[in-house]
């Protein structure tokens, strides 16, 4: 027997058994997802006041690619997604930069930073105080978005330090399939540091998690996401008129999608 599978704004053929599978594992996953991030965030904080800064930041770092990359191990096995990532596998080794990418969802960050094993990564000032991952953010050594000349230099002192810092240009989600105006910090920081700019372009198949998607309410399955690497641009005179070129090359890379 096929039933109509409503998910979202789409109707599909599914057979009934494939329905409740997807219904049980999508929401299973994400109850896997929340506790996770729950406890590691609180044992995070604490090591976070026990550890020495660098090997605590190193510890967190590693423990979030492991985390992401688990959880799209355990996506793939339900049958839920699937990801093209391996054009980011070769980034480690390419030393630091800042790997700035489009943002149309919430998962993008996932999406890279299960590839990383020692990124570090901008994040939205209210993340220090979730319970679920405000102390993975501080032990991490993640870098707040709330004070824009110190959030330019401790960025420029991780990259100088050979890290990479994974920053999406546009600051939020993507609005619909566009891309958004570019803030010129990401800039500023690869000219300060004397390291490139690594474009990474992501997309999917599912507006899962875009703009105005709520976690909990399940997309249509399964879920396709895909990453490329594009060029590898040095920022050398006006930062933003270098910001304003790599926009444009981006903009014009995903209208070739």
């Amino acid at each position: 027997m096929e039933v109509a599978c409503e998910l979202g704004n789409s109707v599909r053929p599914r057979g009934a058994l494939a329905c409740l599978r997807d219904r049980a594992s999508f929401h299973l996953l994400l109850a896997i997802f929340c506790l996770a991030s729950l406890v590691w965030s609180q044992l995070a904080g604490v090591l976070f006041h026990l550890l020495p800064r660098r090997e605590g930041a190193a510890l967190g770092r590693f423990v979030i690619m492991a985390g992401c990359r688990a959880g799209l191990a355990l996506m793939r096995l339900a049958g839920l997604a699937r990801c093209d990532l391996a054009a980011l596998d070769a980034l480690p080794a390419r030393g630091p930069a800042v790997i700035a990418c489009n943002h149309p969802s919430l998962l993008d960050a996932v999406l890279v930073l299960s590839r990383l094993p020692d990124a570090v990564c901008i994040a939205k000032a209210e993340l220090w105080d979730n319970p679920f991952l405000g102390g993975s953010v501080r032990l991490a050594g993640y870098i707040r978005n709330d004070a824009a000349l110190a959030l330019i230099r401790a960025a420029s002192r991780a990259l100088r330090e050979g890290r990479q810092l994974v920053i999406f240009p546009e600051g939020t989600r993507s609005a619909g399939q566009g891309l958004g105006p570019f803030k010129p910090g990401f800039a500023a920081m690869a000219k300060m540091a004397r390291v490139p700019v690594q474009s990474v372009f992501l997309s999917s198949n599912t507006p899962y998690l875009r703009r105005g998607w709520p976690l909990w309410r399940r997309p249509d399955f399964p879920l396709a996401y895909r990453a490329k690497c594009g060029r590898r641009i040095m920022v050398r005179g006006d930062i933003g008129a270098a910001a304003a070129a790599i926009e444009r090359y981006f903009a014009e890379e995903i209208s070739r999608a």
